[in-house]
């Protein structure tokens, strides 16, 4: 009995599917022995929809008496599709999902299909309120929203239509959001957001995000370790640069919204850098950190790629040293301009993601081999499995979930690290306190 939430996609669906429990309890959803399943879906590729859908009808059969609601990203986009499910009682957007009025507004059963949708104009949104969570990730980091929606219209994303315009968490409710969370013992935070490079644009005085990981890091002195999401790396700012090479407490690890290594294709996806861009800006921050990390999201088989223009983002893995590949078959969302582009044919596309995914496995074999021998700081996640700072996956001997520990790389076991702990995590380390 009581409310389950079942969440796809990104670091801010998990997020949100926090405040969408809380807020749904709130409203007495799950109450009074009513058993609810609230679907938080990813519209980003079409496979991701069709897990959704699969995992809906699946927990139909196993739950046949709970109220099934379905929201999220790909409710937004695709509402009466979901609403047409037999399965699903209601559909709700990705702006009411965060509030506790949706829920108590939600239909009776075996209402029309018509009547099951309660989705507003994503588009008319102009705040993103600096919503409030105590824990997030079980109990090892906590993930604070700082931006949400997108004004980008690249030719492959349907998120926009998603999420909305971009819209930027005031800085002094980000700043203290931070501090709470520390003060409530979590040693690591990640900011995260859909274009969080765009944090700031619409705020007064136009800052960037750079000013505000500048803010956090002066204004909580006790916070160990700032993590940032992914970013856009054209839109890196002076003062996030300048953060990135001085502070040791921001994580040396950047994930980047890369996309592709061809200009033809950079420009019919309607991006903003060119390969030459990518690449020198991870020279660039390299220099000025020499122990960071890049990750990066690419995707194989985008409309009129060809062998040449593929081999380029093969070649972009090694010119901009990438670790961490999120390698996306291209998949045509409709209602995008890439989706009446000239396709290549499924069996291309796979075969070229299997090729980045392949080059991508062999580029985070050599880092692993790279770091050992070495000493690293590992936040434990869980019992015996913990992430270094450069975001490195590492089994350890000792550590509670929350602490940071050192400890010796002394080998590589099923794509991590293994290491052994040097002695007693600091009091200062211990991990959050249970909840």
């Amino acid at each position: 009995m009581g409310i389950d939430v079942v969440t796809f996609g990104c670091r801010l669906n998990t997020y949100e599917a926090e405040i969408m429990k809380r807020e749904a309890e709130a409203a007495g959803l799950g109450a009074g022995g009513e058993s609810a399943i609230v679907f938080n879906t990813c519209a980003v590729t079409a496979e991701a929809v069709r897990q959704a859908r699969q995992q809906i009808r699946r927990a139909r059969r196993d739950n046949p008496g709970a109220r099934i609601v379905v929201t999220g990203c790909a409710a937004q986009t695709e509402p009466a599709r979901f609403a047409e499910m037999a399965e699903v009682d209601a559909v709700i957007g990705n702006d009411e999902k965060l509030t506790a009025k949706a829920y108590r507004a939600l239909p009776d059963f075996g209402v029309s299909a018509e009547e099951k949708v309660r989705v507003n104009d994503i588009m008319s949104v102009t705040e993103t309120a600096g919503h409030m969570v105590d824990a997030i990730e079980g109990r090892a980091r906590a993930i604070v929203q700082i931006q949400n929606g997108c004004d980008h219209r690249c030719t492959f994303c349907i998120i926009p239509y998603g999420r909305g315009n971009s819209r930027s968490v005031p800085m002094g409710a980000a700043v203290d959001q931070v501090k709470r969370l520390v003060d409530g013992g979590y040693n690591e935070v990640v900011l995260s957001g859909v274009d969080m490079t765009s944090w700031g644009a619409d705020l007064p005085g136009t800052p960037r995000l750079g000013d505000l990981v500048q803010a956090i890091l002066r204004h909580v002195p006790h916070l160990l370790r700032l993590r940032l999401s992914s970013i856009d790396s054209v839109e890196a700012d002076p003062a996030l640069v300048e953060a990135v090479a001085s502070e040791r407490r921001l994580m040396p690890h950047l994930h980047l919204s890369l996309q592709a290594g061809d200009d033809m294709i950079l420009k019919r996806m309607k991006r903003r850098h060119l390969r030459a861009d990518a690449i020198g800006f991870c020279a660039e921050m390299r220099a000025k950190r020499p122990d960071i990390v890049f990750g990066a999201d690419i995707i194989a088989g985008f409309p009129t790629e060809t062998d040449e223009m593929f081999q380029n983002s093969l070649n972009l893995v090694e010119e901009c040293g990438l670790t961490f590949l999120h390698v996306f078959p291209f998949s045509p969302r409709d209602g995008t301009p890439a989706a009446r582009m000239p396709q290549l044919q499924k069996p291309v596309v796979k075969e070229r993601a299997a090729r980045l995914r392949a080059l991508g496995e062999a580029a985070h074999a050599a880092h692993l081999q790279r770091r050992v021998g070495t000493c690293q700081s590992v936040l434990v996640e869980r019992e015996g499995v913990g992430r270094c700072e450069d975001f490195t996956l590492c089994r350890v001997d000792a550590g509670l979930p929350g602490a940071i520990v050192s400890a010796r790389m002394t080998g590589i076991a099923d794509g991590s690290l293994v290491g052994q702990t040097l002695g007693e995590p600091d009091a200062a380390l211990l991990p959050a306190p249970a909840l």
